[in-house]
């Protein structure tokens, strides 16, 4: 037995348990018995109202519709305060936690029957009369059907938050996983790519001048430690709560790094940069981002293709294009970098586009100078 069902049985034992302590004694008979059935007629309908009762969380709207006709029937033989309790106990609960368009309903029905009820004793028996018995119905039928609205409403606004903040919060895990694998696929594919490059010259390289194998060692070495780096710092974003800057490695001040880095690996880049200071650090980190990604697209794609990379401010816009010329038997990528630079470019307000413009393959952004960091 579940714990829901015990305590609907516990209820309706000390619903029943109450009822036939006042069926006992006449309690809701204000001037003695005379004017209520047989206890034997209250007390079967007491103990059919509660049986009806059992089902009141597990099926309300059934439990209701079971009771309503016992209702009727003892209010037509003089209405018994122990089924009256019963009643009031389902319709509140209908109204609770039944179906939304049932709780609607009822709202409109008890509305309804209370100005009927005052009209008909109106018409029957005075305005004075009328008035005391529409007060009563107000008591009896609006009142616990509006506190159990009063009660769902705040119960479906508690919800609706809750449901919004899980949204949020799943909207926000989404948006980390999303930085965290862009942000490790520009170090995989940057520093890790540049690396595997500039080894497999060497040892592919028919003659090793010592010069030469120095200086490609050199900058798998330097490569290697900017990775370490940036992976520390991820580490720390991570683990920390509050925002801690980028380190200044993966700011557009450090793209002679990139270009050096290119050039040990056989592509020169020929890089144009204007003055690039008092960026806000979001948009300094994002083209420093999309210039590595466009870079490193360069040397697994064209190696030793002819390349341009130029930053520059137009207007109240930052402006980096990356060209490099396209070469025969150009190996095709899978378009992830491509993502994470416009991903990185609308982050910040601003666009990244990539494509082939004639002999030249273009990659081009353009990022608002008021982005925020």
């Amino acid at each position: 037995m579940s714990s829901r069902m015990a305590r609907d049985l516990l209820a309706v034992g000390a619903f029943l348990l109450f009822g036939t302590l006042v069926n006992i004694t006449g309690l809701d008979s204000p001037s003695g018995r005379g004017k209520l059935p047989p206890f034997e007629v209250r007390e079967a309908l007491l103990v059919l109202a509660c049986a009806a009762q059992t089902l009141r969380h597990r099926k309300v709207v059934v439990a209701f519709l079971l009771v309503l006709p016992i209702a009727l029937a003892d209010l037509a033989l003089g209405q018994s305060t122990a089924v009256q309790v019963v009643f009031l106990d389902l319709l509140f609960l209908l109204t609770l936690n039944g179906p939304a368009k049932v709780s609607r309903f009822v709202l409109h029905a008890v509305a309804g029957v209370t100005v009927a009820i005052a009209v008909v004793v109106a018409v029957l028996a005075g305005w004075r009369l009328s008035i005391a018995a529409g007060l009563h119905a107000f008591s009896l039928l609006i009142v616990p059907v509006w506190w159990a609205a009063n009660v769902r409403e705040h119960r479906e606004n508690a919800e609706s938050i809750a449901r919004i903040v899980d949204l949020d919060r799943r909207a926000a895990v989404a948006g980390e996983r999303t930085r965290i694998a862009r942000d490790l696929h520009d170090v995989v594919a940057g520093h890790l790519s540049a690396i595997a490059i500039q080894s497999e010259a060497v040892l592919s390289a028919a003659n090793r001048d010592p010069a030469v194998v120095r200086t490609v060692l050199e900058s798998v070495r330097e490569n290697s430690l900017d990775a370490l780096a940036e992976m520390r710092a991820m580490i720390d974003v991570l683990r920390t709560d509050d925002e801690v800057d980028p380190p200044a490695t993966v700011r557009l001040a450090g793209l002679d790094r990139l270009v050096d880095s290119a050039a040990a690996a056989g592509t020169e880049v020929r890089l144009t940069r204007a003055d690039v200071s008092g960026l806000p650090v979001a948009v300094d980190v994002a083209a420093f981002r999309i210039v590595q990604e466009a870079l490193t697209n360069v040397l697994k794609h064209a190696p030793g293709a002819r390349t341009t990379a130029e930053v520059g401010r137009q207007s109240r816009r930052l402006v980096v294009i990356v060209r490099n010329e396209v070469r025969p038997g150009t190996t095709p990528g899978r378009g992830t970098g491509l993502v994470g630079m416009a991903e990185r470019a609308g982050a910040v307000g601003g666009t990244c586009t990539a494509g082939r413009d004639g002999v030249e393959w273009v990659v081009r952004a353009e990022l608002p100078l008021w982005a925020t960091p």
